[in-house]
């Protein structure tokens, strides 16, 4: 009888050995796993934001120049013109703060010189606009690819310290020292990649927004160029 449960009691504290070596580890939490990542996070945190930041602006920024190249504007501008109110087509244009307005403005403006001279204007303003909505592109384009280059070079230089730490460890090398020091380089790359990713998917998006903005403006360029070819003007 006190042999059995003697062996009730030694299994009862194996079980519950067992129980306590296969707990789930404590979840670890985004900020923990940011600072664990080191320096380089610091300037991964600023391109983030930076990419955030330029994505928004140039969104709103084309939005606006997008909803303006509608051709109901261009249609109203074109009737003024064969109306013969070139006041009035010019006063439309000042009150409608857009790339196109601004283009067909200068144009209605000329209009009495030569063609070519008409045409020369309205693409030099045209070269303005699109150098306006390209503003700040080729930043949001560094961002998408310095973001996983930065995440990858954290990376190197805390591999690099793992390696340190393992080679001056004394006696044989613990698991835990060897998985901890990795996961926590391959913290920037994984971080480097959640940035760069979406800033190059928001570059590209940005860019075919931008190629129809500049298509809807040379469509009106040449629209408004038919025009005073008409014989009546």
């Amino acid at each position: 009888m006190h042999f059995t449960l003697l062996q009730i009691a030694t299994g009862a504290d194996s079980t519950n050995s067992v129980t306590a070596g296969n707990a789930a580890p404590e979840p670890i939490s985004l900020l923990d796993l940011a600072m664990a990542g080191g320096w380089a996070m610091i300037p991964l945190v600023v391109l983030s934001i930076a990419g955030i930041y330029i994505f928004v602006e140039r969104f709103l920024a084309l939005k606006k120049a997008e909803s303006s190249s509608s051709t109901m504007f261009v249609d109203k501008i074109k009737g003024m013109v064969l109306a013969g109110d070139v006041t009035g087509a010019r006063l439309l244009c000042a009150q409608t703060n857009t790339p196109v307005s601004r283009m067909l403005s200068k144009g209605i403006s000329r209009i009495g010189n030569p063609l070519k001279d008409i045409e020369a204007a309205i693409e030099n303003v045209g070269k303005i606009e699109v150098s306006a909505l390209e503003k700040n592109l080729s930043a949001l384009a560094t961002v998408a690819g310095a973001a996983p280059m930065m995440g990858f070079l954290g990376t190197v230089t805390g591999m690099i310290q793992a390696f340190i730490a393992i080679a001056q460890a004394e006696g044989s090398v613990s698991p835990k020292l060897l998985s901890s020091g990795i996961y926590e380089a391959m913290v920037t790359t994984a971080a480097g990649l959640i940035i760069g990713l979406p800033a190059y998917v928001g570059y590209n998006y940005l860019v075919s927004k931008m190629d129809k903005i500049v298509h809807s403006m040379e469509y009106s360029a040449i629209e408004f160029m038919d025009l005073l070819q008409e014989p009546q003007l």
